[in-house]
């Protein structure tokens, strides 16, 4: 019948396979024979029921997204002309899923009258998570299976369930263990010879009776703060309430006008684009996916401090047994101390069981003789950014390490290279650059020295995976990609707040943005006296490039942020949100005037466009360099290890919509005031 959908019979019960590889996506060629298979059988007399499944481990994991941008050729059927006489089919369709059914996937089982699903398998509808809704009945038909509660969770949150949970909620029929194919086949049967009518989802209105309005006003309080910036989430619950208070057609046609207007607009962009973006990072062109890696079963970390311990914890938390290494008991226990601490604060929080807790702190153990890791196939140093210390540790290790060993520097700036060289094994030097707090962020900046082999790299970019990290590879530079363009950002609003701008008005354009924080509460958070310490190797590097002075006025005054309750902002005790304060904006009038500048008056956009674009073109540049691989690793480092919003898709994606005319616009305004 087809080449894509592979046909059989079990009895008188006909089996549809689709075979899509890899994922089975809905592209246009299945929805396309779906429409000419499904009426075929209806047709035929010798068949009694239908089944639908999945080739390999997969159902469906949903449409395929890179067919968005095409127009549907005109063979092809609408999906909701193919879902609808599914529906209205006389004979049963039985969906059989033997893997993910995700997205268009879930939808149509949902088209089938019944769903029997394998264990192990999961269904849910992540659509959300690339900017737009469920487009193909999703949520007129998934509230009529599970419920309202359960359609807002899964539909809003965009995360799937597993088997036991889709039986429990009414989405599938009945889940098992054995033969999958068999018992479908079987069930398909059992209701042919019944002589019931199949019923259809879309009929099936008892569990969206009566639904009180308030619930879904409170739903959308509910996700106010995590869905800022976004217009999916709200629209979602939108089309939910209307399968509460709607006819089906109407609530499919409302919820198809809001899926092309989500689906087309630029947010949704961005989101596909992260979403291909993410993949692309573990592809490096000069290192063959078969390259050998070594294989990491225990590691160790010099420096028990707040990253040091952080990184123990994403070991031990990926089962990996790991030492850390201080210069003496008390600060091993005082490191350790922090971890049991941010593990128990987890649990309280029931994030985390008391028993997998106790796993994990046993993973960790604590040595202060280098001779305790001569034996672990990876060691990372995580001392604080002093070159002749991170050389002084690297000499030892040299020394003590199995020659096997792979040796990295969770430097965030200082050049790995001059580290590496300092040992006799400088092509299993590299740099593995986690961002804080390191049990927590996702972004690992893998950095590839000159003299790094392609086994060092290809192992740490797949140690990036088992650590549930995300990646990516970069080349040695000041900052490498991430901190490098946030220093330039960072500088650029510096001159803006010292000509006319204060703190808390730049930080409201970047939140507005989409940030969670602007820079200044950023350096708030991180320490001014951190920041104050890179600037002198940048001023190093760059010693004739002007430079802003605010930065080093406040760094004077003793006010490092949080830490010290005064930075940008004052805060009180404990506290993590600042005030702004009349002191700071007082020194900037004050500084401004040393300068010989006359304040002036700065708009949102033009503080926006500072910030980002000046990020773009200094991605530009570290591309040119050879830094980065790709503009899209600089967008995903930008998003999980700074928080750009992922509906923007990163500086370059931003810089794109744009348009290459207005950004060099804007850079050239900005080189010319500030060099």
């Amino acid at each position: 019948m087809s080449d894509i959908i592979e046909f059989t019979k079990e009895g008188a019960v006909g089996v549809l396979t689709i075979n899509n590889p890899p994922a089975n996506a809905l592209s246009f060629a299945v929805c396309k024979a779906l429409g000419q298979i499904i009426p075929d059988c209806m047709a035929d007399d010798d068949i009694a029921g239908l089944v639908i499944t999945g080739a390999g481990r997969m159902f469906m994991a949903g449409a395929d997204i890179r067919e968005f941008n095409l127009t549907r050729p005109d063979d092809v059927p609408d999906f909701h002309d193919v879902l609808r006489a599914m529906e209205e089919a006389p004979k049963p369709i039985v969906a059989a899923i033997n893997g993910v059914a995700l997205g268009g996937g879930l939808e149509l089982a949902m088209g089938c009258h019944y769903r029997l699903i394998a264990a192990g398998a999961q269904v849910g509808q992540p659509e959300i998570k690339l900017g737009f809704i469920p487009g193909a009945g999703g949520t007129q038909r998934l509230p009529r299976l599970a419920g309202v509660e359960a359609a807002l969770e899964m539909i809003v949150g965009g995360d799937p369930v597993s088997a036991e949970r889709a039986v429990e909620l009414g989405i599938a029929d009945e889940l098992v263990d054995g033969d999958l194919l068999a018992r479908a086949a079987e069930f398909a049967a059992e209701k042919a010879a019944s002589g019931e009518a199949p019923p259809a989802t879309g009929k099936r209105n008892e569990k969206i009776a009566g639904i009180d309005a308030a619930v879904f006003e409170a739903y959308r309080e509910k996700i106010a703060g995590r869905s800022r910036g976004l217009e999916a989430p709200f629209e979602a619950v939108k089309c939910i309430e209307a399968a509460t208070n709607l006819p089906l057609q109407e609530g499919l046609a409302l919820e198809r006008d809001i899926f092309a207007v989500l689906r087309d607009s630029d947010k949704a962009k961005a989101m596909r684009y992260m979403f291909f973006a993410e993949r692309e990072v573990a592809k490096i062109p000069d290192i063959p996916r078969d390259t050998e890696t070594k294989d990491i079963k225990s590691a160790a970390i010099i420096g028990s401090g707040t990253m040091g311990g952080g990184i123990a914890m994403c070991f031990a938390n990926a089962g990996l047994p790991v030492t850390l290494i201080d210069v003496s008991e008390e600060a091993l226990a005082a490191g350790i101390g922090k971890v049991r601490a941010n593990y128990a604060g987890t649990v309280s929080r029931g994030r985390l069981g008391q028993d997998a807790m106790d796993t994990r702190l046993g993973l960790i153990s604590g040595a202060t003789d280098y001779a305790d890791i001569a034996d672990a196939d990876i060691v990372i140093e995580a001392v604080f950014e002093d070159m002749e210390l991170k050389k002084k540790i690297f000499t030892e290790l040299d020394k003590t390490c199995k020659p096997s060993a792979i040796l990295a520097s969770n430097t965030s700036t200082l050049d790995v290279n001059e580290i590496g060289a300092v040992t006799g094994r400088p092509d299993k030097v590299c740099g593995t650059h986690f961002f804080s707090p390191a049990n927590v962020m996702k972004l690992l900046e893998n950095v590839r020295t000159d003299a790094a082999s392609k086994e060092t790299i290809a192992t740490v970019m797949k140690l990036s995976k088992t650590l549930g990290k995300v990646g990516v590879l970069v080349g040695v530079c000041n900052g490498f990609v991430g901190n490098r363009i946030l220093g330039v950002a960072a500088r650029i609003t510096d001159f803006m707040v010292e000509e006319g701008a204060l703190p808390w008005q730049v930080d409201q354009a970047i939140y507005d943005f989409g940030f969670a924080m602007g820079p200044f509460a950023v350096n708030d958070l991180a320490g001014i006296d951190i920041r104050h310490m890179t600037r002198a190797e940048q001023r190093r590097l760059w010693p004739d490039r002007r430079d802003p002075v605010l930065v080093d006025k406040v760094y004077e005054l003793g006010r490092y942020g949080q830490k010290t309750n005064a930075g940008w902002y004052d805060y009180e005790p404990g506290a993590r949100r600042g005030t702004p304060s009349q002191l700071i904006e007082d020194l900037i009038v004050e500084t401004s005037g040393e300068l010989g500048l006359q304040r002036r008056q700065f708009s949102d956009q033009e503080i926006v466009d500072g910030y980002v674009l000046s990020m773009a073109n200094t991605g530009a540049q570290i591309l040119e360099e050879g830094l980065a691989l790709r503009a899209s690793d600089i967008d995903v480092i930008w998003h999980y290890g700074y928080g750009f919003p992922r509906y923007r898709g990163g500086p370059m994606f931003h810089a794109d919509l744009v348009g290459l005319d207005k950004v060099y616009d804007a850079v050239s305004r900005l080189y010319d005031t500030y060099g």
